[in-house]
């Protein structure tokens, strides 16, 4: 009689609860997405006080049915208090929905959240195909060409508005943390490129009063940034025309890049290092802004999702310290050091010789 193995069998009591929650993953994205774009969170805060599931419906146009249900599920993610007054429901903001989800806030992620909903979700569809052929799926997804990674990027003026909204509204909460990861007060002279919005470049000329800030950067994104970011008041912010791989650089005490190498391969990134090499005023400096990996590779695991995120939409990879360290020491910087924010962005600081 042939005897049925068991070995590597589950035990009858396992639950497969983690891989259950990755698989709902997405529905939670979808649905902070969905109540964000409804503008759920913003009525919630015009009303100043809690509001039925009716109520909010009516205000954003949504059924009633389908409203409820979302705000059950907004509950259940802590981004909703429910309120229970002689057997009625209402809804009010937590905290940090007021303060991160509603588009009036200085602090708003709304942008940001578009902009994953709209375009990074949509390549991401394609995340099996990125990981077989090892390239982005800009084509696929938009039907643009991706050969000029920055075109893709910014295949109209709307989607190169979104995409600046997204950083601006990355560098107004994570700003700080990343420009004082080291002092920079030394540096005078700052040249921000690839400076999108402007939003890090405001961080520096208001941690370090003395300094001054060009931002280089593509005409497109300049006109852009000029036209919704950066006002005539901010007097020490300038900027500068040009594409960074081909165009001369300003001379500088100090260089930021700021979630830039993150995009490019290896030899690219050496190739942008090195023009900033040669344009560094001697004593000077090169900061790099990303999201490091640990050492071995083993997390965060936020990072290690971003790095997957680069292969859907950029050319790029996330990295550790000491590999961005090689990537300057090739260059020519040298007195490599780094700093850990406890945030998800990172410091990394290289300097020229004198």
């Amino acid at each position: 009689m042939a005897s049925h193995s068991t070995k590597g069998a589950p035990a009858a009591d396992v639950y497969p609860q983690k891989i259950l929650e990755y698989m709902e993953g997405f529905l939670i994205s979808k649905t902070v997405f969905t109540s964000c774009e409804l503008g759920v969170f913003d009525v919630l805060l015009k009303a100043e006080r809690p509001l039925s599931a009716e109520e909010i419906s009516q205000a954003v146009g949504a059924s009633l049915d389908g409203t409820q249900r979302l705000l059950a599920a907004c509950a259940g993610l802590q981004l909703l208090t429910v309120h229970h007054d002689n057997g009625q429901v209402s809804y009010s903001n937590t905290e940090e929905a007021s303060v991160f989800l509603t588009r009036s806030s200085p602090l708003s992620l709304c942008q940001s959240i578009q902009y994953s909903s709209r375009t990074i979700y949509l390549c991401w569809h394609y995340l099996t195909d990125a990981v077989r052929e090892g390239k982005n799926q800009y084509e696929k997804a938009f039907g643009v060409s991706s050969k000029d990674l920055f075109q893709a990027l910014y295949r109209s003026d709307e989607e190169m508005v979104k995409f600046m909204h997204l950083m601006n509204s990355i560098w107004n909460i994570c700003g700080k943390d990343v420009i004082t990861a080291f002092d920079l007060s030394p540096f005078k002279v700052i040249c921000d490129l690839g400076g999108c919005s402007g939003a890090l470049a405001k961080q520096c000329t208001s941690v370090y009063p003395e300094c001054t800030v060009t931002i280089f950067d593509l005409p497109k994104v300049v006109r852009m940034s000029q036209e919704h970011f950066v006002s005539a008041a901010d007097l020490r912010i300038g900027f500068r025309e040009g594409d960074f791989f081909k165009d001369s650089l300003p001379a500088a005490d100090l260089y930021i890049l700021a979630r830039i190498l993150h995009d490019w391969t290896d030899e690219r990134c050496i190739e942008l290092l090195q023009r900033i090499y040669e344009a560094c005023k001697p004593g000077g400096a090169v900061l790099l802004v990303e999201a490091l990996l640990n050492e071995d590779g083993s997390g965060p695991l936020t990072v290690q999702l971003y790095s997957l995120n680069m292969l859907v939409q950029t050319e790029g990879r996330e990295r550790t310290d000491a590999q961005y360290a090689a990537l300057l020491t090739t260059a020519g910087f040298t007195n490599i050091q780094h700093r850990l924010t406890g945030k998800i962005y990172d410091a990394v600081l290289g300097y020229k010789e004198t």
